[in-house]
């Protein structure tokens, strides 16, 4: 029997070291398959059950393929902002389905992130599967799960179309003379903020600054904040009204545009004073949607004729910042400056990729949007996964189940975009391994060509 399992240890030789060449083969087709995970064959010994009574009986060797998932490739820049890499663990998650603004039915994980768009601006990689994310909702919110694949959708770069950002904030900064006299309509107490007032006209204000905002279309809409000098000490009655009125729709007591009135207070050391001021002056500014209907009493909204969407603003007279705003110092009355955030309409001039995953839109006004998240899925076990065709991986029994989680959060890797992940095969190790497979297998075939020359002999013995 010593001989007869010399052979089969030869045979078994044969065949793992076959399987070993295949492997080495597998890794040396794929050295420049982006993402491309090498392939290990492990030999394991195989032993027969032996007794001190009996000859020795050769047991053999198998292999088994051990795919080595977690090891990194390098990151090689491409310059295209699609080309998508993840430094550290994690996968792609990716749909051979595009249901553009639905859930995805079918899911897979994958490291290959050479996308591109296609006709319909889907982002799509060279074995056909569709980058999955969680969309960005208009408001900036963002709702993800790390189970809850209906929260998934294809990510989509022309889902998108030119913006306008209306303005959410303006900002004065300036200078009023604290000795300036007394207006004389507030001396004559002709001066009323309803009948006889700045917005309109018939009053000429001490100081008229104005400012602009963008309105929901993307236009400039100008506005004025004019005051007067008070008879008390440090005050300035103030309006904030549209220029023109006829921007503004305003229910009573606001008239002639006016969306906000009252009285402008500084401290002894010439800065705002906010406790004195009235508070219509340094809160929000809600200016209703454009409509037929007129505005509530004490409210204002845009007028019909304008079409704009409904808008909330402050203006920061140094309430909000401490750097800068109005001041009343004995020093002439002037304006340094405006500055307003929003943009006006601009079209999408491409996209970007963070390293935390947001794909994001970017306009040629300068604004940005963001549009999806990427989620990395994760495992506990990643070498149990289950490989496929286009380098996709499915959950298998020894991977445990998926964690979609945000990148560079949990263990979950970045996202570097305009880069690919190199294979992982070393061209150098694998030739070597292939002499040694060779030797081998040529070694165990003198093992059968040796055994099978001795039964020979065994047999010629009766002759």
């Amino acid at each position: 029997m010593s001989i007869s399992s010399a052979m089969l240890a030869g045979v078994s030789s044969l065949l793992a070291n076959s399987t070993a060449m295949s492997v080495v083969s597998d890794n040396i087709a794929n050295s420049n398959t982006t993402a491309f995970k090498r392939n290990r064959s492990d030999f394991t010994r195989l032993v027969n059950v032996q007794s001190t009574s009996i000859p020795y009986s050769a047991g053999g060797v198998t292999t088994r393929t051990r795919q080595l998932i977690t090891a990194q490739g390098s990151l090689n820049s491409t310059g295209t902002v699609t080309d998508l890499a993840i430094s550290g663990q994690g996968f792609f998650v990716v749909s051979p389905n595009k249901p553009v603004g639905s859930a995805a039915d079918d899911v897979a994980f994958t490291r290959v992130g050479s996308f591109t768009p296609d006709d319909d601006g889907n982002l799509v990689n060279q074995a056909g599967f569709y980058l999955q994310g969680w969309r960005v909702k208009s408001n900036g919110d963002l709702t993800t799960s790390p189970t809850d694949l209906t929260l998934l959708e294809t990510v989509n770069i022309n889902s998108v179309s030119g913006t306008a950002t209306p303005s959410t904030i303006a900002k004065i900064n300036g200078n009023l003379k604290s000795t300036t006299p007394t207006n004389p309509n507030i001396t004559n107490n002709t001066y009323n903020v309803a009948t006889n007032n700045m917005a309109s006209g018939a009053v000429k204000p001490d100081v008229a600054w104005t400012f602009q905002i963008y309105d929901s279309l993307g236009g400039l809409k100008t506005f004025t904040l004019g005051m007067l000098k008070s008879a008390t000490a440090n005050q300035w009655t103030t309006e904030i009204y549209a220029s023109p009125a006829s921007n503004i729709a305003a229910g009573a007591p606001l008239v002639n545009g006016q969306i906000a009135v009252g009285t402008l207070a500084f401290t002894p050391n010439g800065r705002i004073d906010t406790t004195n001021t009235t508070a219509a002056l340094l809160g929000a500014f809600n200016i209703g949607a454009a409509t037929a209907n007129p505005p509530a009493p004490g409210t204002v909204s845009w007028a019909p004729s304008t079409g704009l969407a409904a808008q909330s603003f402050r203006l920061d007279l140094g309430q909000i910042s401490p750097e800068g705003g109005v001041t009343q110092f004995d020093s002439a009355t002037s304006i340094s400056s405006t500055t307003t955030d929003g943009a006006l309409f601009s079209e999408v001039r491409g996209i970007e990729v963070s390293k935390d995953g947001f794909v994001t839109a970017l306009f040629n006004n300068g604004v940005t949007r963001k549009l999806y998240k990427l989620p990395i899925g994760t495992f506990v076990n990643p070498e149990g996964l289950r490989p496929g065709s286009g380098g996709i991986y499915r959950p298998g029994d020894n991977s445990g189940n998926y964690n979609l989680k945000q990148a560079g959060e949990g263990g979950a890797g970045q996202v570097n975009s305009s880069s690919l992940e190199a294979s992982t095969v070393d061209l150098a190790l694998e030739f070597t391994n292939m002499i040694s497979v060779q030797r081998a297998y040529s070694a165990s075939s003198k093992i059968i060509t040796t055994a099978d020359e001795m039964l020979d002999e065994v047999i010629r013995m009766k002759r």
